[in-house]
């Protein structure tokens, strides 16, 4: 037993002898004082490249017993995280973020920050895990309110360029396009309350479908040709909005109204802009509103007081009406005979053919003298024309007509062919001395015979 444990004390004795020659070896080779009753060795320094594992930055002022513990060389880790645990070197904190890389895949020798970050070996994927700004950078107060996850945005390379997707929004469009956190509306924006997704889309925000219900302005605040199509230069005069004419559906058909027009009616209804007068149309100076009315083409009030042309231009019975097939046949306009403000009662025409005897009584109708009903009249007694025997030669009773009463001699027609001329009852057939005087003894316009 005494023979044992000898030779188990010379088994310790020659182990520590060992030892202690390793650690006096590496202290000379790292230019170390030898521990303390050590024999002196020659001093040389030790390179540690040679072993597959060069000391850079910080790893080369620590001590070599920091690595390798008991004096054992061979065989030590070259993993950070083998002295990087805890123990033996500083290791992740509680707040780490939770990755399966080593340490040098970020982190480099001189300094333990900053860090060189790569995402590809994170095992927790959801970003907000690390960015809650806390562990990592989260959203700023401005940020864009949505329930998007940060890489629905962003990517690892940069946090910057971001593309954005608007379908885990969750505030309104103004919320985030107010001018500062994105793009709002320009200072020529058409005057509205829409929110932005009434008109716009996230997909683009140009080549708007627009709604005009929201709408706060009038027309013209936005078409007045530089927001939106205005008035064409061929457009109607008018100091109407364009809603009096206009649907926001669409843009033609118009529903006209002529209330708010500031031009002439010829302004507009000249055959170009608007319907004008046709090939047929009365010959006329008058503008369109002296007989039209604006809630009707037809039917026409009618002014003849700036006609041009004769009555027989328009009353042809093509353009207006014209002489009946009774109608008495002549060669003279209209208004010989009517007034423009009514057809019937004619007027009393005034005969001026050197042949007219004159006006005669009332009952004494045309067609008493015009009896083939035309301007051409035939004479009953032709032999006496133009006088009042030229008619009226058969009602003549010479019995009546004595030109001496004794003896009695009667006057023939042909001498008082003239019944509104002088007659005269002489004493005696001598025919000098006048008994008598009978001067227009017959008249047209006496009325009787």
């Amino acid at each position: 037993m005494k023979h044992l444990f000898g030779t188990m004390t010379m088994i310790r004795l020659r182990r520590d002898a060992v030892r202690m020659a390793s650690i006096l070896a590496f202290c000379a080779a790292m230019a170390m004082p030898a521990p303390a009753g050590a024999a002196e060795t020659k001093e040389f320094k030790f390179d540690h490249f040679s072993t597959g594992f060069p000391l850079t930055g910080a790893h080369e002022t620590v001590a070599c017993d920091k690595c390798h513990v008991r004096g054992e060389f061979k065989g030590t880790s070259t993993q950070c995280g083998e002295c990087h645990n805890g123990t033996v070197a500083q290791a992740k904190s509680l707040r780490h973020i939770k990755s399966n890389n080593a340490c040098g895949d970020c982190h480099v020798t001189t300094a333990w920050s900053p860090a060189r970050f790569e995402h590809a070996s994170l095992t927790n994927a959801i970003c907000s895990n690390c960015h809650n700004g806390t562990t990592a950078q989260g959203k700023p107060p401005n940020h864009i309110a949505t329930a998007g996850t940060c890489d629905d945005c962003h990517i690892v390379v940069s946090w910057l360029a971001v593309h954005f997707d608007h379908s885990s929004v969750t505030g309104t469009c103004v919320s985030c396009h107010n001018g500062t956190s994105a793009t709002g509306k320009t200072p020529t924006h058409i005057a509205s309350s829409d929110q932005c997704q009434d008109c716009h889309t996230t997909s683009n925000w140009a080549g708007a479908a627009f709604d005009h219900s929201g709408i706060t302005a009038n027309c013209s605040s936005c078409h007045n040709g530089s927001t939106a199509t205005g008035k064409t230069p061929t457009h109607i005069a008018t100091t109407a909005e364009c809603d009096q004419c206009h649907m926001t559906t669409a843009w033609l058909p118009a529903g006209f109204d002529h209330s708010g027009v500031t031009g002439s009616c010829s302004s507009c209804h000249n055959g170009t802009t608007a319907t004008g007068k046709t090939a047929t149309h009365i010959a006329t100076t008058a503008d369109c509103g002296q007989c039209h009315l604006t809630t009707a083409w037809i039917p026409a009030s009618f002014d003849h007081s700036s006609v041009t042309g004769s009555c027989s231009s328009c009353h042809n019975g093509t353009t207006a009406t014209g002489k009946t097939a009774t109608h008495f046949l002549t060669s003279v306009e209209c208004a010989e005979c009517h007034t423009t403000t009514a057809w019937i009662p004619t007027l009393k025409y005034r005969h001026s053919s050197p042949d007219y005897p004159g006006d005669h009584s009332a009952g004494v109708t045309c067609l008493n003298c015009h009896k083939g009903n035309s301007e051409s009249v035939t004479w009953t007694y032709a032999t006496y024309r133009p006088d009042c025997a030229g008619c009226h030669a058969g009602r003549f009773k010479a019995d009546s007509h004595k030109k001496v009463d004794s003896p009695t001699i009667l006057y023939t027609v042909s001498e008082l062919r003239d019944c509104s001329g002088a007659c005269h009852r002489y004493t005696d057939s001598t025919f000098t001395t006048i008994a008598q005087s009978r001067t227009s003894h017959h008249r047209p316009s006496d009325g009787g015979w």
